[in-house]
């Protein structure tokens, strides 16, 4: 007796031989309709309540904790990642687990934005009584304003959806992106009302690319000490060539005998010379540096090093402190080895 299939079933040869990729570029087109209109509705309904639970967020001595099962907890787990790494203290716990122990996590300082698209959850719902108890103020994300979840809430934001993107009407799609969207704009309310800075936000993430462009000093990456290659204005054109080429920085600063820095001699300007037929042999570096180049303190960012050399087009920057001094000198090539660009 053969044994009874579904169509989820089949397959996977049989599955792809009936594939019809019309069809899927048309389901694509109109989940992307229907999650942009889920999102577009969310705006017109987001009101006086959104204000009453960004100013609640905001008064929480503890953390906001985020809660929600299945794939709303999914959603919960990366709106408590962003409020978190935007500047309100957040976390999130399982619902289930909350219940096993993990409450005690939960603290009556504390806030709990509770998400769910039925507001029946029954994870969620068995601890409404204890957070009650606790004092703790409860924020209510759902689809469903006339829920258990809702009427228990002290602030209730509406993530309605018309309809889902699934065909089946079974799957969560349009609800979690209204969902999602709903968080990351109390996230951005937050932020800003925190007068949170692309600097705190990199203080937050030193890992990656945008904490490195922010966080990193040209104290940290520049050349320093016998590494810099400078020479007086009265050197001849051999020592300064010599300079250049041992150091290895492309340039070479003059600078008088207090260290303030006269000009510059770049591999460019050697070429330029070259092709002009100007004869080398009894110039000194006065003769040949470019008066007033482009500077930057020692107590900037690499960033702004890498921007300097962007908008003038140069390739190396020298350092100086806060008397004018030079003290140091960076690359392009320094920068990329840092990460910074």
């Amino acid at each position: 007796m053969t044994p009874s299939t579904s169509p989820g079933d089949a397959p996977a040869d049989t599955v792809a031989q009936h594939f019809d990729a019309n069809r899927a570029l048309r389901l694509a087109h109109e989940t992307f309709e229907i999650e942009a209109a889920a999102v577009r509705g969310l705006a017109r309904r987001t009101g006086d309540e959104f204000a009453r639970a960004v100013q609640r967020m905001l008064q929480v001595r503890g953390r906001v904790v985020v809660m929600g099962m299945g794939k709303s907890g999914h959603i919960g787990r990366k709106v408590a990642a962003t409020l978190a790494s935007t500047g309100t203290p957040a976390m999130f716990v399982h619902p289930a687990e909350a219940s096993h122990g993990d409450l005690g996590m939960i603290k009556a300082i504390d806030l709990v934005l509770a998400i769910s698209n039925g507001g029946e959850s029954d994870e969620i719902t068995a601890i409404l009584p204890v957070l009650k108890r606790l004092g703790v103020s409860v924020v209510a994300m759902t689809g469903n304003p006339h829920s258990t979840l809702a009427r228990h809430a002290d602030i209730v934001l509406d993530s309605g959806v018309e309809k889902e993107a699934c065909p089946l009407q079974l799957a969560p799609t349009a609800s979690t992106t209204a969902q999602l969207a709903l968080g990351d704009a109390l996230a951005v309310a937050l932020l800003d009302a925190r007068g949170f800075r692309s600097e705190d936000f990199a203080r937050s993430h030193p890992g990656g690319a945008l904490g490195r462009k922010l966080l990193t000093h040209l104290s940290d990456v520049m050349r320093k000490g016998e590494l810099v290659p400078k020479v007086a204005p009265e050197a001849p054109f051999t020592q300064l060539m010599r300079e250049m080429s041992v150091k290895g920085l492309g340039a070479s600063a003059v600078v008088d005998a207090d260290d303030q820095v006269l000009g510059i001699f770049t591999d460019g300007d050697l070429r330029r010379l070259i092709e002009r037929g100007a004869d080398l042999r009894s110039v000194t570096a006065r003769d040949v540096m470019h008066a007033g180049p482009k500077t930057i303190r020692d107590d900037a960012l690499a960033a702004e090093a890498a921007a300097l050399m962007e908008q003038h087009r140069i390739n190396s920057v020298l350092v100086v402190d806060a008397q004018g001094r030079l003290c140091g000198a960076v690359s392009s090539n320094d920068l990329m080895r840092a990460k910074v660009i």
